[in-house]
């Protein structure tokens, strides 16, 4: 959990880590399960294709779970930025990691489809173009207690690490 006045206050920077462990609820978990599923398998297929020319297939695997925890520190600092100053705000989950594995996934394979409320069909990158447009708006115009720039960051993260693996190494 990422309590802003913690963190602040007695300089505690693993929770920026530790924050993406735990979820409070169940719904918030199975669906990370889930998401995890759906794209995870492809990734590592994916970074292991990409990494194993160079390094081996080992390396693909660890990539992913390097990428993984450097997009969920990476995803809390800029709502630890916003509210640094509110001790009362609290923030607990793994979906900015989650939308940086999805975004990456988007990148990987933009014309894939996904599934907007499980039912209707959408190309991968317009779901992204969706995605990207709700979080923002809704970091901004919401009160609805969900972390909505760890979603935004998380993707635009995700985005930067897919273009790094993908054209850079």
């Amino acid at each position: 959990m990422i309590n802003v006045s913690t963190i602040h206050i007695l300089k505690i920077n693993k929770s920026l880590f530790i924050d993406g462990l735990p979820v409070a609820f169940y719904m918030p978990t199975g669906y990370i399960y889930f998401s995890m599923h759906l794209f995870c398998g492809n990734l590592d297929l994916s970074l292991r294709k990409y990494i194993k020319k160079m390094y081996g297939m080992l390396l693909g695997g660890i990539l992913f779970i390097v990428i993984y925890v450097l997009i969920l520190i990476l995803s809390c600092i800029p709502t630890y930025i916003k509210f640094k100053n509110n001790p009362q705000y609290a923030s607990i989950g793994a979906s900015g990691a989650i939308s940086g594995i999805l975004f990456i996934y988007i990148l990987y394979f933009p014309f894939n489809l996904l599934y907007l409320f499980g039912m209707i069909p959408v190309p991968a990158i317009v779901f992204g173009f969706l995605y990207l447009y709700y979080s923002w708006w809704a970091s901004r115009n919401t009160n609805d207690h969900i972390d909505h720039d760890a979603h935004y960051y998380g993707a635009v993260m995700g985005l930067l690490f897919g273009v790094i693996i993908k054209y850079l190494l």
